[in-house]
């Protein structure tokens, strides 16, 4: 035995299990469950986006008739921070979660070029690889002294680099350089970390920088005089190689300098074969003739 129990809907429940399913810069994407399993007809939710930092409200009105809703929220801020309602038509309980959407990204190749008593900060445009910033938005530039333990806010650019001067000596530092925040410091974009610790520790900055071509020189000068000593010493060589050749060949030409010709006379391999033909050939010793060695 059994028996059938319908239970009767109750539209003052809230809606069920509400949560963020994707996050972006610029959208957001909610989904939840219908107060009660298996609706038999079309329900209406009202959700309420609430911008906590620009202090403003948005309502959207999403019509279902099934148990698993998704939606995706438009037109919103990166970095931004909103509170999110769904709740029925009726103003039911509702459900609520807050969404952080995700901050413009980080400027790409931030470098230093240090110059006599100053240092320049560059970086590459955040327009280039996004679409939802503006230049006239600008950059905010902050420093951060490991020595001192301090962080200081030195200031805002349009422009791609950013001039900073009266470092102190002996300090390292780390810049940081991300898209100007908006509406009291709370929509920033991710920023990009640099650190400078070219000063040394103790000494002039004016005097490290002027000390380095002296170091530069300090190593490249003994190498050019070693490579200097080298080739000399390769040079000689080949010279008294030279001289002693000149002085062999002078020599046999001599040897062989006829005073009756007027010029040298060399023997062909023909010449000294005839010359072994004609000379006798020795067949041995006779046994009473003693055997001089000397």
């Amino acid at each position: 035995d059994y028996v059938v129990v319908k239970m009767i809907p109750d539209n003052r429940l809230p809606p069920r299990h509400l949560h963020s399913v994707h996050t972006g810069k610029t959208f957001a994407v909610i989904k939840w469950e219908s107060p009660y399993d298996s609706p038999d007809q079309d329900m209406l939710y009202a959700v309420a986006v609430k911008d906590l930092v620009r202090k403003t409200d948005k309502i959207y009105k999403v019509k279902s008739r099934n148990s698993t809703v998704e939606y995706t929220i438009k037109k919103l801020e990166p970095g931004g921070k909103y509170h999110v309602i769904v709740q029925l038509g009726n103003m039911s309980k509702e459900s609520s979660m807050k969404i952080n959407t995700v901050p413009l990204s980080a400027p790409d190749a931030l470098k230093i070029i240090t110059e006599n008593d100053h240092i320049l900060l560059f970086w590459k445009s955040l327009a280039l690889k996004e679409s939802n910033f503006n230049e006239s938005r600008g950059y905010e530039i902050h420093m951060f002294d490991s020595l001192m333990n301090i962080t200081a806010y030195l200031g805002n650019t349009t422009e791609n680099f950013f001039k900073v001067s009266n470092l102190k000596i002996g300090h390292n530092y780390s810049f940081t350089v991300q898209a100007r925040c908006l509406y009291g410091g709370q929509m920033c974009g991710e920023p990009a970390t640099l650190l400078y610790d070219e000063l040394g520790t103790g000494e002039d900055s004016s005097a490290t920088r002027s000390g380095r071509p002296t170091d530069v020189a300090a190593i490249v000068v003994p190498v050019l005089f070693v490579l200097l000593v080298t080739l000399g010493i390769g040079f000689v060589v080949l010279y008294m190689r030279h001289r002693r050749l000149q002085n062999s060949f002078t020599a046999f030409a001599n040897s062989h300098y006829s005073s009756r010709l007027g010029s040298a006379i060399f023997s062909s391999g023909d010449d000294l074969g005839d010359e072994d033909d004609e000379a006798p050939m020795i067949t041995g010793f006779s046994d009473d003739v003693p055997m001089v060695i000397a």
